[in-house]
């Protein structure tokens, strides 16, 4: 959780990056913004960083894993430990995006660096640094009144209720590569992830809120897809066995992958079988996590809203299960069409 209730806006920086290969310019600033206005700096908290209400942390990566080498963790540590560097980092990072600006896709626009103190992570007091890319202006219309008559003019600007791209890097867990969380409501394309990846270039953070958010997502994936094609088992079984990792996670504060397993699979048949997934999964996804951890009541929030619980019959009807299976039964008549049977004590 971020909260910035407290938090103040230092330093603002403003560049723009145009696209190297299309032939645009890059423009830089010779001074930072002039925040005086307090209008201005609430606006400008609200643009910043209310996109971080529900934050997924990364942290700095590079390609061969050491993140010190990474030019954005170079960057931000040199701000952290002298703020009045701040203006003369800034510009060696507007450069640093604008060579990396070269497919032709990416769109042109204005890149704010700024730097935040007293701001709140995770329970931790500490600074930050934000960098944001805002891509798309908005046409708005300005009344002007003169004298007993009113003129009207367009004018092009930032809407602060869209923040295109955005990163927060936090001055806290250096040693490991910084607490990062990012914003990318753009295009979506793999030609366009030069943001996460090779402007940033980011890995997830290991905690337990990946931790959690990646045993939800193994599991859903083995329930869904792999499980069918190893044990004859229908529907409305796949629901209850998210329903029971569901139920784990939001009864439980600590994991422990044993305990998990026996409540949610039960059989050891299929025990071995998640397992099997599992190492698998992780392999190729390139994530882990331990064996036992503090669940994250965040992450289990978020994940619980892609176990879905919803049985779909043709066009006709959905049916919503939320608890004992043995309520339901399946069948088929004798002219070949496939009926459920539902029992229940209370019509609400």
């Amino acid at each position: 959780m971020i909260e910035y209730t407290n938090t103040i806006i230092e330093k603002v920086a403003v560049h723009n990056i145009g696209n190297k290969t299309n032939e645009e310019e890059l423009h830089i600033s010779k001074t930072l913004l002039d925040i005086s206005d307090v209008k201005v700096t609430e606006l400008l908290t609200k643009f910043f960083l209310t996109p971080f209400s529900d934050p997924e942390y990364h942290s700095f990566t590079f390609s061969n894993d050491d993140f010190t080498l990474n030019p954005m963790y170079i960057f931000a540590s040199q701000i952290f430990e002298d703020v009045k560097l701040f203006q003369k980092i800034s510009v060696d990072i507007a450069k640093y995006l604008y060579e990396l600006s070269i497919h032709p896709q990416i769109k042109s626009g204005d890149l704010f660096i700024t730097h935040f103190s007293e701001i709140v992570v995770e329970d931790e007091v500490t600074d930050a640094i934000g960098i944001f890319k805002s891509e798309n202006k908005q046409s708005f219309l300005k009344l002007d009144r003169e004298q007993q008559s009113y003129s009207i003019r367009c004018e092009d600007g930032i809407n602060i209720e869209k923040l295109d791209k955005g990163c927060l890097i936090f001055n806290t867990d250096k040693e490991s590569g910084y607490k990062i969380c990012i914003i990318d409501k753009s295009n979506k394309s793999t030609e366009a992830q030069y943001w996460k990846d090779s402007f940033l270039q980011l890995k997830p953070y290991s905690d337990v809120y990946h931790y959690t958010k990646n045993l939800m997502n193994i599991t859903k994936h083995y329930i869904a897809k792999e499980l069918p094609d190893e044990f004859e088992i229908n529907r409305t079984d796949q629901i209850d066995l998210l329903n029971r990792s569901a139920e784990y996670f939001k009864t439980h504060d600590n994991f422990d992958k044993e305990d998990y397993e026996k409540e949610v699979f039960r059989d050891s048949e299929m025990i071995k079988s998640f397992r099997k997934f599992d190492e698998s999964y992780r392999n190729e996804n390139d994530f882990d996590y331990e064996d036992s951890f503090e669940i994250s009541p965040s992450a289990v929030k978020q994940g619980v809203k892609l176990f879905k619980s919803v049985l779909k019959l043709d066009r006709n009807f959905h049916i919503y299960i939320h608890g004992d299976v043995e309520l339901i039964k399946q069948g088929v008549e004798k002219d070949g069409r496939k009926y459920y049977k539902i029992y229940y004590v209370n019509e609400a």
